[in-house]
């Protein structure tokens, strides 16, 4: 749950802080009369992120196991991909972002067309929509336990659109620029786990070789697939099983957190490692590069505030 909650808040935040630029813009304008062709688009964006959602967890019912832990660890790459690119977009758009956001609105209104403003809600929300669907999906799925992490997931996007209107009242004051980082950072481990899961799915469904394939290496003692470093690189990294059962506390907690896993192959090892330095180097560099001004910059640039509305 507190995974979950967590990326919840930071992708419901995200969309809270887009939807109050766009609604403090038309409503400096005069334009609260294309308001209602705005909510349009972001409910859109929410009813299509919910129907991806139900088609994930209802439509592989109907499939063999092989087919869902293919689809699952494709899907888990996907959504792999879409935070790595929503944490650096962030990282550099942040600046620039009220900017962005005002000038599609300019454009939107200049067509004099109701789909362009409808288009634009829906483009500025189903991002991150689709992005925590797929996340929350890849998460469930490694995690066991959809009640709670899907209450996580809830109860951070309910606290995301309070702040959000706090944030556009003007009553609560944000660093953003560090809020995002810290975020960003928890973001980059959990896509790592993620990742490391999706390799766990394809192995299993026989596209990468490893314990469930003929690929595995065998202990010569057991007969089972080889245990450290004799099972490189195809075999079990580790096994740790005994003293963390898979289904316990700790084992959710190390996993939610780490992508840990009781048991992991060594592909699913490396995947972990070589993701978290990469990109992590990447984001931290970015973090660490950005200039005082800049972080200055930041905060009045994604923070609409109810009196610069009117």
């Amino acid at each position: 749950m507190p995974a979950t909650f967590l990326i919840g808040l930071r992708e419901g935040l995200e969309a809270a802080l887009v939807v109050g630029i766009l609604v403090a813009y038309l409503t400096r304008l005069g334009r609260r009369d294309a308001l209602p062709r705005l909510w349009s688009g972001v409910a859109l964006a929410i009813a299509l992120s919910l129907a991806i959602g139900a088609v994930l967890t209802f439509g592989a019912y109907t499939l063999t196991f092989e087919a869902q832990e293919l689809i699952g660890g494709i899907l888990s790459l996907v959504a792999v991909a879409m935070v790595t690119a929503m944490v650096f977009w962030m990282q550099r758009a942040a600046r620039t972002l009220r900017a962005t956001l005002e000038g599609g609105i300019d454009r939107a209104l200049r067509s004099g067309t109701i789909w362009a403003l409808v288009l634009l809600g829906f483009v500025s929300v189903a991002r991150e929509g689709i992005e925590t669907t797929l996340l929350l999906w890849s998460m469930v799925q490694s995690f066991g336990d959809a009640p709670g992490a899907l209450l996580g997931a809830l109860l951070g996007l309910v606290a995301a659109v309070v702040l959000g209107w706090f944030l556009a009242r003007g009553m609560l004051r944000l660093d953003l620029r560090r809020f995002f980082a810290w975020t960003g950072a928890f973001l980059v481990v959990v896509a790592a786990g993620v990742l490391a899961y999706a390799v766990h799915d394809l192995q299993e469904a026989g596209a990468f070789p490893g314990p469930f394939t003929a690929a595995a290496p065998l202990s010569a003692d057991t007969g089972a697939v080889a245990v450290g470093w004799t099972a490189f690189p195809f075999g079990w990294a580790f096994d740790l099983s005994t003293a963390i059962p898979p289904g316990s506390p700790l084992a959710a907690v190390l996993q939610a957190t780490l992508g840990f896993m009781p048991r992991m192959s060594w592909l699913q090892i490396i995947a972990w490692f070589v993701y978290v330095l990469v990109v992590g180097a990447f984001f931290a560099r970015g973090v660490l590069s950005r200039p005082a001004a800049h972080a200055r910059a930041a905060g009045p640039a994604v923070v609409p505030t109810q009196q610069g509305a009117a």
